[in-house]
């Protein structure tokens, strides 16, 4: 009997409930990157650290945008906040154990950002292994979380080297519309030069459909065209357009805690388990 096909037009695999992580190993650091805005970026670092806590793995999520708008999907008043990761990259008196909070879900912590983030590009351009910066910060906990979630700014700017320079591998989410497509050439440029000058185990994990609307024959194409260009690299999981996703963010919550039935927060499940087939150490 044959498979049931999922919506990038593969067989869907089986993806297993995943067993407990082996102790005693430094955390898997994820950065999810894409130059282009509004794909669904923090949208899918949010939820996807919250359904790695289902899988019982203690997750950290690092903000690493200006915009802070992880901060604020999580509750957190980023123009109140005394301290951010800013700080702790142009201080090295203070420790990022000094910026972590918890969030409302168990498991999950958070590292915030807001604007003062911005400053932290023109400065880091004059400091002696300035794209190495963000993997010395994160460096002291590695130990104490299972994965490390970094949400990069839409650029492929210093920030984003930093974080791509600090991880085992990139997750990029991409909207399921003909633009997006055009700008992951470059983001693989990006991602091809830092592997060769700054970090050589860098990795793609996946490219993950967004904001997919399987009504329209635009969305079906513009995943078709994805996997006949990045083949077994696209995520079989794509996650499709619903408000909840909207509604959660206003109500400071992932998915999986605002509306944990619903199709969005099943989705964001199956990416954790399928993350961690592709992530086998994390």
């Amino acid at each position: 009997m044959s498979k049931e096909l999922g919506p990038t037009g593969r067989p869907l695999p089986n993806f297993p409930m995943p067993g407990p992580r082996k102790q005693g190993k430094p955390a898997t650091i994820i950065a999810m990157c894409n130059q282009k805005g509004g794909v669904g970026k923090t949208t899918t670092t949010i939820n996807l650290g919250a359904a790695l806590v289902e899988t019982g793995r203690k997750v950290l999520l690092v903000d690493f945008d200006p915009q802070g708008s992880m901060t604020v999907g999580l509750g957190v008043s980023a123009h109140e906040l005394d301290q951010s990761i800013y700080h702790v990259l142009m201080d090295r008196e203070i420790s990022i154990k000094d910026l972590i909070m918890p969030t409302a879900v168990d498991g999950l912590d958070l590292v915030p950002s807001n604007i003062d983030l911005s400053a932290a590009e023109m400065r880091l351009v004059t400091e002696v292994g300035r794209e190495q910066v963000l993997a010395r910060v994160l460096k002291p906990i590695r130990m104490d979380y299972d994965v490390i979630l970094i949400d990069c700014q839409p650029s492929l700017g210093l920030l984003t080297v930093n974080a791509l320079t600090a991880a085992h591998g990139v997750l990029v989410p991409l909207e399921c519309e003909y633009f997006a497509l055009r700008g992951v050439a470059l983001l693989k440029d990006t991602i091809e030069k830092v592997r060769d000058r700054t970090n050589d185990e860098l990795q793609i994990i996946g490219l993950l459909g967004t904001m997919f609307d399987s009504r329209t024959l635009h969305g079906k194409e513009v995943l078709a065209t994805l996997v006949e260009g990045w083949g077994d690299l696209v995520f079989h999981t794509v996650i499709r357009r619903t408000v909840k996703f909207s509604d959660s963010t206003v109500a400071g919550e992932p998915i999986t805690e605002y509306a944990t039935t619903s199709p969005g927060a099943e989705s964001y499940r199956q990416l954790a388990r399928e993350v961690l087939v592709r992530c086998p150490d994390a």
